[in-house]
């Protein structure tokens, strides 16, 4: 039974290797649409080799963004003063606003003078909204006290001088206060990465075993 004996003798991919592998590529996929798509891609003979690329990729963002931190600051304040001037338009692009602001206690770009930026809360006379010289409620300084969100919080608020603005809106800018978040969260944020990356090093080493497992079983076929 020579023949019998060569065939259970033969090299065969190790189970555990490739459903781990299939289950670590499946908690990626969950970070978005785009990792999905990479990864039907490469589900190849260079699954380990675009795995890397995706790591390095990572490294130089990191890098730029450091560097090129001034640039960055000036893209995410654009960003935002675009979306203020759209924050009537889109339902889901308001929520995103408001939860924004509410979150990093902001409100704008800059500062609440930003909001001059959207047809609604502008303070040009000719504007006829009742918004007019306003920000969203989101702006607002809640009161713990109040049970029900009222709405109109920011009505006619930057009529007002800037030190009575302070006492019923947050007057910091959004960017500051990311900016600011960030540094207070740097060690958490850094983990984060530095777990991920790990995760992806360990990821290519899966890849390349199970790589080296079909070349294998390939080679006696």
């Amino acid at each position: 039974m020579p023949g019998k004996h060569q065939h259970f003798q033969e090299p065969e991919v190790g189970c555990c290797g490739k459903y781990f592998l299939f289950g670590f590529n499946i908690v990626f996929w969950v970070l978005g649409a785009l990792f999905l798509a990479i990864g039907l891609w490469a589900w190849g003979e260079k699954f380990s080799v675009f795995l890397g690329l995706i790591f390095f990729l990572e490294l130089a963002t990191g890098i730029l963004a450091f560097v090129f931190k001034d640039w960055i600051r000036d893209q995410l304040n654009l960003f935002i003063n675009n979306n203020v001037k759209a924050y009537r338009d889109d339902i889901d692009l308001q929520n995103l606003i408001d939860f924004a602001q509410e979150y990093w206690s902001c409100c704008g770009a800059r500062g609440p003078n930003d909001w001059n930026l959207n047809i609604y809360f502008n303070c040009t006379d000719l504007n006829p909204s009742r918004e007019r010289c306003g920000v969203p409620f989101s702006c607002c300084v809640r009161d713990p006290a109040e049970d029900v969100l009222n709405t109109q919080c920011g009505y006619d608020v930057r009529l007002k001088l800037e030190l009575e603005q302070q006492g019923s809106i947050y007057t910091k800018g959004c960017v500051g206060q990311f900016e600011k978040w960030l540094q207070d969260n740097l060690i958490v944020v850094a983990g984060v990465f530095v777990g991920i990356a790990l995760l992806q090093v360990f990821g290519i080493c899966l890849a390349q075993n199970l790589v080296s497992d079909i070349k294998a079983v390939k080679a006696n076929w």
